[in-house]
């Protein structure tokens, strides 16, 4: 499968700011989960989606795979349901409830819902299901842990390489920092793709620029152990600017949100940077803040794994979102665009080529 409809969703993440939070923690979804289209097209089918802890107005990440669902929803006219978690605990339940609802199709949102997901689809194998963010390969065999499951997975490395590029090419304090929620390979691919960009700036530029809460050597850095945004996440954010940063990545749903309340308590010229969606649309009162979002077109994934579900066209096969197919990417810098290096946008392009052939090593130890 191949990112075909990245153009037909732009506006989709978007969209997605729009959304609330949706109720149904540990059990099948409320009636008021379920927008029912039957009357409009497929009265047969059913799709359905549960969230991680961060829970569906994370302007983020859940919220992004949602967006692919509804897209879906709005041109095939089909049946959705949603259910959302609020801890770990929940997981179980809520894929048990969706079954149980009578759900043709399950997206499972997060490598944290792997093992449950893999319960849950040996348990139905007349459901077919989809994870973001993991392979569902629980004994680490190389293959999936259930016939009836599509992972959806990226190697956000390579665009989180170029927001590292960006990111040295902006700072004037000479550093720059990222801080995760769980310390999961679907975080720290990121942190080592951000990294990664910074070094190749400092050996492109003969530059020094320090990258604080992460080390790709060690995987040691900074996380906030949850997918929350609160006083923690606000703690973290605060310690990583008070070592002069000027540019800082928060990796983990609406942990961001905590970071844009540290950045702005201190009064500091620092830079935002968000991930997963654009967050610059997707939640525009930060929008003054964000230097650049590093992309997870998990919209698209979601929407046509969707879409061959519905058409009885499922393909288990793995999809990886790539630079190469779009399936990641970075946002523009919008109202950055004059305070960011004249040539920048030049560079980025022909690293992302390098990227793409291979001239330029962007792998993290949690590539795909």
């Amino acid at each position: 499968m191949t990112i075909s409809r990245t153009k037909k969703l732009v506006g989709v993440t978007a969209a997605a700011g729009l959304l609330v939070a949706l109720a149904g923690c540990g059990s099948a979804p409320e009636d008021d989960t379920t927008t029912d289209s039957a009357a409009e097209g497929m009265s047969d089918f059913k799709a359905c989606m549960v969230s991680d802890e961060g829970g569906f107005n994370d302007k983020s990440f859940n919220q992004l795979g949602l967006a692919g669902l509804e897209a879906a929803e709005d041109e095939l006219g089909f049946e959705i349901a949603t259910t959302e978690s609020s801890s770990a605990s929940d997981y179980d339940a809520n894929l048990d409830g969706l079954v149980a609802d009578g759900c043709d199709f399950i997206v499972s949102v997060g490598f944290l819902l792997s093992a449950p997901t893999v319960t849950a689809a040996l348990a139905n194998p007349d459901v077919e299901f989809a994870i973001i963010d993991d392979w569902a390969d629980n004994d680490f065999d190389g293959e999936t842990d259930a016939p009836n499951i599509k992972p959806l997975v990226f190697d956000t490395a390579q665009a989180a390489f170029l927001g590292g590029y960006a990111a040295a090419s902006y700072t004037e304090s000479g550093k720059v920092g990222t801080f995760g929620g769980a310390k999961i390979p679907p975080v720290t691919i990121f942190m080592d793709g951000f990294q990664l960009g910074v070094e190749y700036f400092n050996e492109q530029n003969g530059t020094d620029v320090e990258v604080v809460g992460w080390d790709i050597e060690s995987q040691e850095g900074q996380f906030t152990e949850e997918f929350a945004a609160n006083d923690k996440a606000k703690q973290v954010a605060q310690g990583i600017i008070d070592q002069d940063v000027d540019v800082l990545l928060p990796v983990g749903g609406p942990i961001y949100q905590s970071a844009a309340e540290a950045i702005r308590d201190s009064g500091g010229d620092i830079a935002l940077m968000g991930v997963d969606a654009d967050v610059y649309e997707t939640d525009p009162s930060v929008a003054d803040l964000l230097l650049v979002s590093i992309l997870k077109g998990m919209d698209v994934a979601v929407y046509e794994a969707a879409v061959q579900a519905a058409n009885d066209e499922y393909d288990v096969t793995p999809f990886v979102g790539t630079l190469e197919n779009d399936g990641v990417g970075i946002s523009s810098f919008h109202d950055f665009e004059d305070m960011v290096d004249a040539d920048l946008a030049a560079q980025l392009e022909e690293i992302r080529a390098g990227i793409i052939d291979g001239s330029i090593d962007a792998t993290s130890p949690a590539s795909p």
